[in-house]
C-alpha cells in the first residue's frame, strides 16, 4: 500500500477551491483576456511579432491593474484576508 502524504500549507497561505472548469472563476484567465483584447484586429508577419507583442503587454502589467483585473468577489470576501 502507498504512503500517503501530507501536504502541508503554510499560514500566510489559503486555498480556495473553484470547480474543474471554470475559467470565468480564474483570475489568470482575466489576464488573459485583457491581452486578447488588446490583440484584436492585429496582424503580424511573424511569430516574433506576436511574441514581441506579447511581452510589451505584459510589461504593461502593474501590480495595481493586475489586482483590479483579478479581483474576484470570491478572493476578497475571503475570511482569511481580515
Amino acid at each position: 500500500m502507498p504512503q500517503r502524504k501530507t501536504l502541508i500549507i503554510p499560514n500566510n497561505i489559503a486555498l480556495l477551491f473553484i470547480p474543474p472548469y471554470s475559467p470565468e472563476l480564474n483570475p489568470s484567465e482575466k489576464i488573459w483576456w485583457r491581452i486578447k483584447r488588446a490583440f484584436t484586429g492585429k496582424v503580424y508577419k511573424s511569430l516574433n511579432g506576436v511574441s514581441d507583442f506579447i511581452e510589451k503587454e505584459v510589461r504593461k502589467l502593474t501590480n495595481e491593474i493586475v489586482k483590479k483585473t483579478c479581483e474576484f468577489e470570491y478572493i476578497v470576501s475571503a475570511p482569511f484576508l481580515d
